[in-house]
């Protein structure tokens, strides 16, 4: 199944549809994008010809040779990747071939999008094909949307922390984070949650260390605690985990102080961090007051301290700063 991150663009969501566009340069949605079609074809008819073909086979005539009509009238399906470098004479044979397809024939055109090859893209489009967007994921916020929908698709329940802390331990490359969600649902019974995650990813030191700091200045003690015990024990370095605790406490006073109403776009830019954490950051500074960041991060610098040789038990000295932190963010539990 396509995931949703694969977005429809018409009305259209027939597999076996004559036409298929699929555009944007995100690989794994693109195959995902082939793949489902390939799939729907063979479920229709088994022994259905699949060729799959770049631009430099695609030259005058093939198409033609291709998707000329057969004695058993089998069902093919025709890939084109990177259409955008066709030809322009196999451009002028694809576009007449779209005013008339063949009902037994799904060809599906692979588009980057952008103005490279603009002509055949408004033409598939015109043809009435079977869109699906696959844009590069550059930020965050989506391929934070990614991995709630690959749980999805599979079935599975993800906390909001557990789909965080796999995006922030993997990073960017969708394949990684699509097979470590499949991995996950394969070995884990019931609700896969941050503790979960966690124990299969915190081998990742900075993942580890900033859902360290991300429950402490959410003010949930016990789980920060807990993660911090975890880091430690898969031998995450105290530093890391300090740093990690300063920067999610500097990020909270620098937001709390900022101008109000501003847009996040203009907050990213003057206060250095990107769009998708100013949002992560105002729902983490509920409950903050200016004194409670000043008292936070006095708390992590005495454990900085403790872990650079100022003290006999780094380990206390981290436990120590966390509860203080968390405390800090939730001054009505003192």
């Amino acid at each position: 199944m396509l995931d949703a991150m694969a977005t429809r663009k018409n009305s259209t969501d027939d597999p076996l549809a004559p036409l298929t566009l699929a555009v944007g340069q995100e690989d794994l949605l693109l195959d995902r994008a082939v793949r489902e079609v390939v799939a729907a074809a063979r479920a229709a008819d088994a022994d259905t010809d699949v060729r799959d073909l770049a631009p430099e086979q695609l030259q005058p005539g093939t198409l033609a040779e291709l998707t000329s009509p057969s004695l058993f009238s089998e069902r093919k399906v025709l890939v084109v990747r990177n259409a955008q470098d066709l030809s322009a004479d196999t451009v002028k044979e694809v576009k007449a071939y779209l005013a008339a397809p063949f009902e037994e024939i799904a060809l599906v055109l692979l588009h980057a999008g952008g103005v490279k090859g603009k002509g055949l893209l408004d033409a598939a489009r015109k043809a009435g094909a079977r869109e699906i967007a696959c844009p590069k994921m550059t930020k965050a916020a989506d391929r934070l949307a990614f991995v709630r929908g690959e749980f999805r698709t599979l079935g599975r329940s993800a906390t909001p922390e557990a789909c965080q802390t796999l995006v922030d331990a993997i990073g960017s490359d969708l394949r990684e984070l699509a097979s470590a969600a499949a991995q996950l649902c394969a070995d884990v019974e019931g609700t896969i949650d941050e503790s979960v995650v966690g124990r299969y990813y915190t081998g990742r030191a900075e993942a580890s260390s900033f859902t360290v700091a991300d429950r402490a200045v959410e003010g949930r003690a016990a789980e920060a605690l807990e993660a911090l015990r975890w880091s430690l024990s898969t031998g995450v370095a105290p530093v890391l985990i300090t740093s990690a605790l300063a920067q999610a406490v500097r990020a909270i006073g620098k937001l709390a102080s900022a101008p109000r109403g501003a847009r996040p776009g203009d907050l990213a830019r003057d206060l250095g961090m990107p769009p998708w954490k100013i949002d992560r950051v105002r729902q983490q500074m509920r409950g903050w007051s200016a004194d409670g960041v000043a008292d936070a991060l006095r708390a992590v610098a005495a454990a900085d301290a403790g872990v650079k040789g100022g003290g006999d038990d780094p380990e206390y000295a981290l436990e120590k700063a966390v509860v203080a932190v968390a405390r800090a963010a939730r001054p009505q539990r003192r």
